[in-house]
């Protein structure tokens, strides 16, 4: 990685982690109680996401147009990979997990980093899934990374 792009992922992932700080995201009784459709609802992460597509939409539109991100490398965002079952059963463990914990990955790091116990574990188990899932037959046709 270059150093103009090193610094690029360091200050969106500053941007990213400060977003979710300031949203409240990373206490999970905010996300828990946004999945309470039925109890007491809290439409704040509704709010986040829908900030998030509004920042976001633009920016897709403009490489989409350009072919090319800021740095000027070449950028395809077609979809490439259909909606197969891995893909299903993925976010179907990605949502109960959510669902249970009110921690996603981005909060869950950032709320590990901060000593909570829980969070720690969280990222732990998020950690041996991901190397878990190595194992786990790809079917795109390509080799997997790592």
């Amino acid at each position: 990685m270059k150093i103009p792009q090193a610094l690029v992922a360091l200050l969106s992932g500053a941007l990213f982690g400060t977003g979710l700080i300031l949203s409240g995201m990373t206490n999970p009784a905010n996300v828990l109680a946004f999945l309470d459709v039925a109890g007491a609802w809290n439409p704040a992460l509704a709010v986040v996401m829908a900030t998030a597509i509004a920042v976001a939409s633009p920016v897709f539109y403009l490489i989409r147009r350009r072919g090319r991100n800021l740095a000027g490398e070449a950028v395809s965002l077609a979809n490439r990979r259909p909606v197969d079952a891995p893909l299903v059963i993925g976010s179907l463990l990605f949502g109960i997990g959510w669902g249970i914990s009110g921690i996603c990955p981005g909060p869950g790091l950032i709320i590990a980093a901060s000593g909570v116990p829980f969070a720690i574990l969280f990222v732990g188990a998020m950690t041996i899934g991901m190397w878990l899932s190595r194992f786990w037959p790809d079917r795109s046709g390509s080799e997997q990374e790592g």
